[in-house]
């Protein structure tokens, strides 16, 4: 059985490391899977793309499709995007059967700290506006599967949490 794990969360809260773990994981295992970054693609297929409302939707109903044509085709999707909107990731969940939504929650003073792109560096000197999860929109998940606090886990065992997650949905069986 093939699913798609939408893994969402604010800038800094460890969704580019997570997916890229568990990818490794999922190969050692033998799975087929495929990484589908929001940050890669965005900038490979539209890099002038903005960051409204809009635009950020349309971004992301190519992710949902790029995600579910994959599992439609034996592939396990890993799907690292920030998706701030309930509507937006709500949608991905009625157009995929497999669905396994990862919210990876962090506190702000902990994403400031890690801040790896300087994105929050540059919100709080003013020279961007709107920052995802800073002043601008990230609808917290409502009911997803798996919640990981990922300022009190290590990577191993949020790794372990996705893939024990994926057992007990039906979507994994291993050997």
């Amino acid at each position: 059985m093939t699913f798609v794990v939408w893994i969402t969360g604010p800038s800094g809260a460890g969704k580019t490391e997570l997916v890229n773990a568990l990818a490794k994981r999922f190969r050692e295992l033998k799975v087929n899977v495929e990484v589908l970054d929001g940050d890669g693609i965005r900038s490979k297929l539209y890099p002038d793309l903005g960051f409204s409302r809009e635009e950020r939707e349309m971004h992301n109903r190519v992710v949902i499709q790029m995600a579910d044509l994959l599992a439609k085709n034996g592939v396990v999707a890993l799907v690292s995007i920030i998706s701030p909107y309930k509507e937006t990731r709500e949608g991905a969940r009625e157009e995929i059967d497999n669905f396994m939504e990862v919210y990876l929650k962090c506190p702000l003073e902990e994403r400031i700290k890690r801040d790896p792109k300087g994105l929050y560096a540059k919100a709080i000197k003013g020279e961007i506006k709107d920052l995802t999860g800073y002043d601008g929109v990230y609808e917290e998940p409502e009911n997803p599967e798996l919640i990981l606090q990922t300022d009190k886990m290590d990577l191993n065992e949020e790794v372990e949490a996705v893939i024990k997650k994926a057992i007990g949905l039906g979507f994994l069986k291993l050997d």
